[in-house]
């Protein structure tokens, strides 16, 4: 009599546990697609007053946020400006701790080394704990944050020969086809005078390229920024200097991008104020940016950044 109820229950229990693993089976490839990490992307410039300069900075954020929000656990490509404007570094490495992200690659968009990159920047992003720089940048106008995420530092722009080609081409677009050795080249930056070394180092690796490849024999430089108080005069002086050698001097600003104060206000005034402008070749607006180069090498740095040490490992895990 109990045969028949026996045989049935044993027939249910079958089709609960066959209908159990298949449900297992049928989850496991997502979860073994799922990652518990999220990784974000901080792409840090100076800021400015400027919109100009702002814009192309952006501009480059719009250019690698596809190419970037590909790579393995990438989950969100920001902007960040170290002064003057928002959104801060602070602003945007909590919004990060918000969102749960657990890690946070910094790019610093800077031409090479200074007070910003060496101390500011690792310092908002948890990786020095300076009490004297942490009390004097909000006194600056500079919001603090420590962040939760571990975060990862990348290098300047510097780091790579992308920088020489852009100043080889920016020069050869002036020079045309006429002879380079009676040009000289005045290469106008911002400078830094705690970094003085890295930028004169800088500035002679960028003359040895031009030498190199354009047959310019004449090469100097001249610091716009606040080591000369956005002077004009050492740009003049540059451009004099170079003028009493050769027939025409070219004037490169060595900027990430356009600023007037500095491409049109300190470099274009020292240049008109010197003995011979019309033998000057200028483009004012000009700046590094914009070029794909520049773009092809965030994410070339970004994308070789995942692949080594411990995000190397972590990605590896995923």
């Amino acid at each position: 009599m109990l045969r028949f109820p026996t045989l049935m229950l044993s027939v249910v229990l079958a089709t609960l546990i066959l209908a159990a693993c298949q449900q297992k089976v049928e989850q496991a490839p997502a979860a073994a697609s799922a990652s518990p990490h999220k990784i974000g992307i901080l792409l840090v410039n100076h800021g400015s007053r400027q919109k100009a300069w702002r814009d192309m900075l952006l501009d480059v954020e719009k250019a690698v946020d596809d190419r970037l929000l590909a790579l393995p656990n990438v989950k969100a490509v920001r902007t960040a400006y170290n002064e003057y404007n928002e959104p801060s570094v602070a602003a945007q490495m909590k919004a990060f701790d918000d969102e749960g992200f657990d890690e946070v690659i910094v790019l610093p968009l800077f031409l090479t080394v200074g007070a910003h990159t060496n101390s500011d920047i690792p310092n908002l992003v948890g990786l020095k704990n300076d009490p004297k720089a942490l009390e004097a940048l909000p006194k600056d106008g500079v919001p603090v944050y420590r962040p939760k995420a571990r975060v990862t530092l990348l290098e300047t722009i510097d780091s790579t020969e992308f920088l020489k080609a852009n100043i080889l081409r920016r020069t050869k677009a002036l020079l045309k086809d006429d002879d380079g050795s009676k040009y000289g080249v005045t290469l106008a930056a911002y400078g830094d005078d705690q970094f003085n070394q890295q930028w004169e180092a800088l500035m002679g690796e960028i003359g040895k390229h031009l030498k190199e490849n354009v047959g310019i024999g004449a090469i100097n430089y001249a610091w716009s920024g606040h080591l000369v108080n956005y002077s004009s005069d050492p740009t003049r002086k540059a451009v004099n200097q170079m003028l009493a050698e050769k027939k025409k001097d070219i004037v490169i600003s060595v900027y990430v991008a356009y600023d007037k104060k500095f491409q049109t206000d300190v470099i274009g005034g020292g240049i008109k104020q010197s003995d011979r402008p019309q033998d000057v070749l200028y483009n004012e607006p000009e700046a590094i940016l914009p070029d794909e180069n520049l773009n092809n090498w965030v994410v070339d740095t970004i994308k070789e950044s995942l692949s080594v040490g411990r995000l190397g490992a972590l990605n590896a895990g995923t």
